[in-house]
């Protein structure tokens, strides 16, 4: 499989620091925040990486990471033009991609779990799509999934509901077999404006072809300045604890 992370957008939740940099860019922890999704797909086995960000900030990324050799992956580039959606910005990867599943990550998303087992999950599909949920306890911030738990599928998905049954938003990290681009080439933008990866899981939906897993650790959108802050805090304190747990070993 390969690695797909969406890293543009605008960022306006976090300016002022958006006006100079990508958001993906700034530090989570000791490293910037889209290193923790590289090494999550890394440590998943996933080598060839393409990164999709905007023309602007596509030389701070290369600046970074270069072809990856340092990360001991394999990193590509593309440029998305405008901030059109998540949809479209993976419409994007089609030539990296080709005709093998992917996975598919927002650069924003900052979790604890390992992606192995759900990876695993996802080959065991002959075909259709993955998300990984999360519950939460404000679900009207999210898009909410209302799950059919016998057949672990999801049902439908309802963006910011005011009132839902379900706690388990979607997360970031989706995972997608070639389908998805002709499925993304038949939606049209929201009333935003956006290609809307909502509009294409809900074409799997109707095909009973959207599974998925629920992340057992903490998961941060760290869009904004108070997650950005709660993930320094909760990636601090897990170096710290391994650090502490490896001098412990060693005593």
């Amino acid at each position: 499989m390969k690695g797909v992370i969406l890293a543009g957008g605008s960022g306006t939740r976090l300016k002022p620091f958006t006006k100079i940099i990508n958001k993906h860019l700034l530090p989570v922890g000791p490293f910037p925040m889209i290193y923790w999704s590289i090494i999550k797909l890394k440590e998943a086995g996933i080598e060839d990486i393409l990164i999709l960000t905007n023309r602007e900030h596509l030389s701070s990324f290369m600046a970074l990471f270069d072809d990856g050799k340092e990360l001991e992956v394999n990193l590509s580039y593309k440029i998305q033009d405008g901030a059109n959606g998540i949809a479209d910005g993976l419409s994007y990867a089609k030539s990296f991609v080709k005709d093998g599943k992917f996975i598919t990550l927002l650069g924003d998303n900052i979790f604890e779990d390992s992606l192995v087992p759900y990876i695993e999950n996802y080959k065991m599909q002959s075909s259709g799509a993955r998300v990984l949920l999360k519950k939460v306890s404000n679900p009207s911030r999210y898009g909410i999934a209302i799950l059919d738990e016998g057949t672990s599928t999801i049902q439908s998905i309802i963006e910011k509901p005011k009132i839902t049954n379900s706690q388990y938003c979607v997360t970031g990290v989706y995972m997608y077999d070639s389908q998805v681009f002709e499925l993304i080439s038949s939606i049209k933008p929201s009333d935003r404006g956006e290609l809307e990866i909502t509009d294409v899981n809900n074409l799997y939906i109707k095909e009973n072809q959207l599974y998925y897993d629920i992340l057992q650790g903490w998961w941060i959108d760290a869009g904004t300045h108070e997650s950005l802050f709660k993930a320094n805090t909760l990636v601090n304190e897990r170096i710290e604890t391994s650090k502490n747990s490896q001098k412990g070993g060693v005593e």
